[in-house]
């Protein structure tokens, strides 16, 4: 019998003790070109990754996107600086619910949305790699003032959209968790004066107020 790497990856967290794993569905890998055929050999390779980790009675925990937005998307309106994100993020979701939600009971919209926000779009460090000076490294394109608010305020409502669909469509049958997660880090005031009171809460609702 042949043990593939996913197997053995697998073994290992049974021998770690682990009873839950949360991974990232690659939506490239999934939906190649962002919206329209399925790849079969994606969408196997997740089945069997599923399948392995509950027949070793680990539960998985599944991500729908972190970072990897496919190439076609981006190219084409430009990611989530564009409205248009919201339905194919929705369609790629309603792929995922369908085709794994009968053995996945939890669910992640986007992995660190503020982080993905900040270092796509304000930092220049994550795909797409925008941003523009003084804020960013190295710009090459981008705007730090405006575009980390279109791509927060896109993403929220594909985020919603999906949560939306998931609720109406699959949970009552599936009874799956659904949510977004966030990288927490909590401001304290530096005194307790007014203006340092208020500086720490502005500086939480920005980060972690969503």
């Amino acid at each position: 019998m042949v043990i593939s790497l996913l197997q053995e990856d697998v073994q290992l967290m049974v021998e770690t003790g682990l009873d839950a794993y949360r991974f990232s569905i690659a939506w490239p890998r999934l939906i190649p070109n962002g919206r329209g055929s399925v790849n079969p050999k994606g969408l196997q390779y997740y089945n069997n990754l599923i399948n392995e980790l509950i027949s070793h009675g680990i539960q998985p925990h599944v991500t729908l996107m972190h970072v990897d937005l496919p190439q076609a998307l981006e190219d084409e309106y430009g990611g989530f600086l564009d409205r248009r994100i919201v339905k194919d993020f929705t369609t790629y979701a309603d792929v995922c619910f369908r085709e794994f939600g009968d053995r996945v009971l939890h669910w992640t919209t986007v992995n660190e949305g503020n982080i993905f926000v900040l270092g796509g779009y304000d930092f220049g460090q994550t795909p797409p790699q925008h941003c523009s000076a003084p804020f960013g490294y190295n710009c090459q394109k981008g705007n730090s003032s405006i575009e980390p608010y279109i791509a927060a305020h896109n993403m929220l409502l594909a985020h919603a959209s999906a949560v939306s669909l998931y609720k109406k469509k699959y949970q009552a049958e599936q009874q799956g968790l659904i949510g977004l997660n966030l990288l927490a880090h909590n401001a304290q005031p530096f005194t307790n004066s007014t203006e340092d009171l208020m500086a720490s809460q502005r500086a939480n609702d920005f980060f972690i107020g969503w």
